[in-house]
């Protein structure tokens, strides 16, 4: 066959030279070496050989060969892969490869059959030990060869190719002639090396950038931790891959809002900025607080979400101290009015007080001025209260939390003159002064927008618990917030939002159906909170 096959060569060649390489995937190798088997069938469909004895095929009588060769010079023309096949019992003149070889690397397929060492000498230097020794495997054990290597083209540019070659075998079991294919797969290797780069820039940016930053699949499993969150945690990528984030970094008081709110991404619905605590490996717990986004597949659904996180720890900590030393500075501030200046007021309209009295015994005219001071002075000696009052504490251990907030509504009507009342479902109290406090200084805020931004005349300060939660919420039938808050609106909002983080919880400002502002704080009761419902 080899020879007949041989004298087709000048019209497979001019048949084929106009046929380009186009791209084409390493598995087809297989399906091209099967076709090729598929022209050698049984010389008898009523026996098969190996079924019967476990003997290769028997070869095609020689009447035979001519319309063998004529489907292989079809198959070949229609195909973009170089085949090549060499017998292994004659010379390297009843040798062929495809014509495909002149447009793949620039030689004839004479010049390739006429020097028995040149697809030796073109593979790359690199690879020539390797295919070596995986050629000598295939004619040792008569194993299908299938390998990967590189060869140099006439010009001396590299072309990728994915080999799969076998050794057929005569009826008796010897070895009959070598058979195989060759793919041209240059341009998936420069796509996976194109691949790699950018990968390997996107892992250099992603361990360089100091936000933690965590890839996720659908179900919550840790795919990518870049070098930021191995520095924050302690945890390497190999200890986290493939584990639930949940379950190796969240306080227990915040899995299901966690799980509740990945839901809503992977749903498509991003809920924005949030923050959650972290526990290292060594138990500590670090304040993180994190962005994320869906990246989706090209059918619309989620591939991964990858979160975005900064490490808020320290700030968190400097803040609270700031807030906590600005509480104290008022609270000194107050006392001082109150202890100070409101005891010194005191005894100057006692004072006065007693020259009134001396005027009016001696019927002097003076008496009406004096009046008038002590009259000054009382109001002076009220304002001091009620300034101290502002500035000192609104929760004490004594009354908690609900008589703090039931005095801010009590002190509204008194001052301003507008209908304010303090409702609660229950009664709540906070075991952590500070946040009672945060809680207080919230509620305190958004009355004064009310009243001097929105004008309002009636207003209600709610306070409840619900879902392990507890809601404070300011109603009021003022304007409401203008579309473009101004400086002062701004900082107020700003406050209330600030406080609101410092205890874990979310502000949020509304309109409800009845067309009332409405100033939302939602808070945690954790471990060191309690909620008493009576």
């Amino acid at each position: 066959m080899g020879s007949r096959v041989e004298s087709e060569t000048g019209s497979l060649e001019s048949g084929s030279s106009a046929l380009a390489p186009r791209f084409v995937e390493p598995g087809d190798a297989e399906a091209v070496l099967q076709s090729l088997a598929a022209l050698y069938p049984h010389h008898s469909r009523a026996r098969d050989p190996v079924a019967e004895t476990g003997d290769a095929p028997t070869p095609p009588p020689e009447e035979s060969l001519p319309i063998l060769e004529a489907r292989y010079r079809t198959l070949l023309e229609q195909m973009s892969a170089i085949v090549f096949m060499a017998y292994l019992d004659r010379g390297i003149g009843e040798a062929y490869v495809s014509p495909q070889i002149e447009a793949t690397l620039g030689f004839s397929q004479q010049e390739w059959l006429e020097d028995p060492v040149r697809w030796y000498a073109q593979i790359h230097p690199d690879e020539k030990e390797r295919w070596s020794a995986e050629a000598a495997q295939m004619l040792l054990t008569g194993d299908p060869l299938r390998s990967v290597y590189r060869v140099l083209a006439r010009d001396g540019h590299v072309v990728w190719f994915h080999c799969e070659a076998r050794i057929v075998r005569r009826a008796d079991g010897t070895p009959w002639f070598i058979q195989g294919v060759g793919l041209d797969i240059t341009d998936l290797k420069r796509a996976e090396a194109a691949l790699q780069e950018e990968r390997n820039v996107l892992s250099a940016i992603l361990d360089t950038v100091g936000a933690l930053v965590v890839v996720l699949d659908p179900a919550g499993r840790i795919a990518r931790f870049n070098r930021a969150c191995e520095l924050t945690t302690g945890y390497s990528l190999r200890d986290v891959e493939g584990l639930y984030i949940w379950d190796l970094f969240m306080i227990p008081d915040e899995v299901e809002a966690f799980k509740a709110r990945y839901a809503e991404l992977r749903r498509g619905r991003l809920s924005g900025d949030y923050e959650t605590v972290w526990v290292t490996r060594l138990g500590t717990e670090r304040r993180i607080a994190w962005s994320s986004t869906v990246l989706p597949r090209s059918d619309g659904s989620v591939e991964y979400i990858i979160a975005t996180g900064i490490d808020i720890t320290e700030r968190t900590r400097l803040q609270k101290t700031i807030l906590e030393i600005s509480d104290q500075e008022e609270r000194r501030i107050g006392q001082d009015l109150h202890d100070g200046l409101g005891q010194h007021l005191t005894g100057v309209a006692f004072m006065s007080k007693v020259l009134e009295q001396k005027l009016v015994e001696q019927k002097l005219p003076e008496a009406a001025d004096a009046r008038k001071i002590l009259t000054l002075v009382n109001e002076a000696i009220n304002k001091t209260r009620e300034l101290a009052r502002g500035l000192l504490s609104v929760v004490s251990d004594e009354h908690g939390l609900t008589s703090a907030l039931r005095q801010i509504a009590a002190d509204v009507e008194d001052l301003f003159k507008i209908s304010c009342h303090f409702v609660c479902d229950g009664r709540l109290e906070l075991d952590d002064l500070s946040a009672a406090t945060h809680v207080c200084h919230i509620a305190r805020e958004a009355v004064n927008n009310a009243i001097k931004h929105g004008r309002a005349r009636h207003i209600t300060i709610a306070l409840s618990a619900a879902n392990g939660s507890g809601i404070l919420a300011i109603h009021d039938d003022g304007v409401g917030f203008p579309a473009t808050p101004t400086d002062e609106t701004g900082m107020g909002l700003h406050i209330m939002r600030h406080r609101a983080g410092m205890i874990g919880g979310t502000l949020h400002v509304e309109k409800d159906q009845g067309g009332e502002t409405v100033i939302r704080c939602l808070f945690p009761l954790k471990a060191h909170q309690s909620a008493h419902q009576v």
